[in-house]
């Protein structure tokens, strides 16, 4: 039942409006005729609807006392008034206003003005979702166009430096030299092509427009140049090793996707191992589908942060001055889900962490 508070000085008017409500089955949950108790008993039970009287007992009138409990509580207030001049009721309106009810009352109007109430309220509430919806998009979009930015520069300013290293002194530098500074200009452009990569990626699937295309994945091969790209970017601190069968077939998986998920899960192991160390990629294949395991003996996740990993720009509380978007694996996660495959992480903190990926797919030769 709809609850509603009736505001209102005079008393033999009150319960008789009262007794109008409950035969159109409302709830009247209280009879105050002053501003100040009509607060008290809004903070202690607020109704659904208050029906309040403008000319009331105490030192605020009824327009001052649903302005005080507007700021505090939204909820839909129809005004009941024998008359009013413009004045009175452009403050009224200045109020949010859900309405007029004239006295003396009438059983149809003061339901039409209830049921309409409640209609406008329910649409306000509604249109507030959405903006506030619409708000929370906008800024997390922000957020990510901040974060893009900021992790465009750091290869940008590796390439200006090698730019600026090859144009002032290129002449002068062995070709042991030179040949460093381009790879380091065209490992720059892979860190920022690939961010790239993953924003679209993250955009398309959030949207639900990102398109699986099945396609023909050696797997062996597949997995061989990936380590060949990983091997000239990264420092020889680290080594990657790759255990995988040589019998392994050609599946159908979106090889796109399958990139993203390794890139991204070998770029982790390497970010948080500081110290270097070996990253283990191992790969089998098991009648219709594929499982790849990477494991580092990096920093480790703590056990209160591994149910957030998943989520944009969630990082564990460990990571330090470690850089990172927080989008990594983020997009490994909806990867991994479009295939309708799952990933499991097992992680222990100054010890390491291994994510396991499996993923659905067909033989090629099937």
């Amino acid at each position: 039942m709809t609850k509603i508070l009736i505001v209102e000085d005079e008393l033999l008017i009150a319960q008789g409006l009262a007794r109008k409500l409950v035969k159109m089955d409302y709830h009247v949950v209280g009879i105050v005729s002053s501003g100040r108790d009509a607060i008290r008993h809004v903070d202690d039970d607020p109704p659904d609807v208050i029906l309040m009287d403008i000319v009331i007992k105490g030192d605020i009138d009824g327009i001052e006392t649903a302005r005080q409990i507007q700021s505090r509580n939204n909820i839909p207030i129809i005004y009941l008034t024998a008359y009013a001049d413009d004045e009175t009721l452009e403050r009224a309106e200045q109020t949010g206003s859900y309405g007029y009810i004239l006295k003396p009352f009438k059983e149809r109007e003061i339901h039409a003005a209830i049921k309409m109430a409640l209609k406008k309220h329910q649409e306000a509430l509604a249109l507030q979702a959405s903006l506030s919806a619409i708000q929370s998009l906008s800024d997390e979009k922000s957020r990510q166009l901040a974060i893009a930015a900021h992790d465009f520069r750091n290869p940008l300013s590796t390439i200006r430096m090698s730019a600026e290293i090859l144009q002032d002194y290129g002449e002068s530098l062995d070709a042991e030299r030179q040949t460093e500074c381009f790879e380091r200009i065209q490992g720059a452009v892979s860190t920022m092509n690939n961010l790239l990569e993953d924003i679209l990626v993250l955009s398309h699937t959030e949207a639900a427009t990102y398109e699986l295309c099945p396609q023909q994945v050696d797997i062996v091969a597949f997995f061989e140049d990936m380590i060949h790209q990983f091997a000239l970017a990264i420092q020889n601190t680290h080594h990657i090793q790759l255990d995988a069968p040589q019998s392994c077939p050609i599946v159908i998986l979106d090889e796109r996707l399958l990139q993203h998920i390794v890139l991204n899960l070998l770029s982790n192991a390497i970010k948080y191992s500081p110290s270097g160390g070996t990253i283990h990629l191992d790969v089998t294949h098991e009648q219709d589908r594929l499982t790849l395991s990477i494991s580092d003996p990096g920093i480790g996740i703590p056990d209160e942060d591994q149910h957030l990993l998943f989520q944009r720009f969630k990082r564990a509380s460990n990571v330090g001055e470690i850089q990172g978007t927080g989008l990594g694996l983020s997009i490994v996660h909806q990867a991994v889900e479009l295939h309708g495959g799952e990933i499991q992480v097992e992680s222990k903190v100054g010890i390491g962490t291994r994510f396991t990926v499996i993923l659905p797919c067909d033989d090629a030769l099937a």
